[in-house]
């Protein structure tokens, strides 16, 4: 891992994982968009707040990363895509993507069910092999903050069978993303503010 080329801050204050040198290829091919990410992970916080919240479609956690990416040029994005072959046309649908930006695919995974992360992979590996994403970005939680989560007496709501670190780590550790270079930053409890 090139861990030399992810500011110390997002080092110190996130577990971070890896596949196919997807730090270098950021640093290197798309240094806007890295940027854009390392200032958004850097001015994030972790608020009491948002975890006492009952949840809903979409967690305070996952809409303020949406909204500061999207203040930088930003914007989920649908693909259609299809295989043709001879005078036969296959859709091949693809889900939607948080946050795009020239190449680079980000999901936010706050507190859905761990399959989620199956989709995102299998989505990213589509894309990267179809030249439409070239990068794909994961940011979720560290399994640190259930601790947390516990204290506040909301851990039933953010379970085993939730997306966290450990339950993405051997997926990508495992190729399930195939050939996409992937990057995944789970937020640790250093992020953690009683507000």
């Amino acid at each position: 891992m090139s861990l030399h080329q992810v500011p110390t801050f997002l080092r110190e204050h996130y577990e971070i994982g890896e596949w196919h040198h997807a730090v270098a290829i950021l640093a290197a091919d798309f240094p806007d968009e890295w940027a854009d990410i390392v200032k958004v992970l850097t001015e994030f916080r972790l608020f009491r707040s948002e975890i006492l919240k009952p949840g809903g479609r979409k967690s305070g956690v996952s809409t303020r990363i949406d909204v500061a990416l999207e203040n930088l040029g930003w914007s989920e994005q649908s693909f259609e895509t299809k295989i043709v072959v001879d005078d036969t046309t296959l859709e091949s649908p693809t889900h939607k993507v948080d946050c795009f930006k020239n190449g680079v695919g980000l999901e936010i995974e706050w507190n859905n069910k761990d399959p989620f992360y199956d989709r995102d992979l299998n989505n990213f590996r589509l894309l990267f092999d179809l030249r439409t994403i070239h990068v794909g970005v994961i940011v979720t939680r560290a399994d640190e903050l259930q601790k947390i989560f516990d204290k506040l007496g909301r851990g039933d709501s953010y379970g085993a069978s939730t997306t966290h670190m450990s339950k993405l780590l051997p997926r990508l550790e495992g190729g399930s993303g195939g050939g996409c270079p992937i990057l995944a930053f789970g937020i640790t409890s250093k992020l953690y503010v009683e507000d």
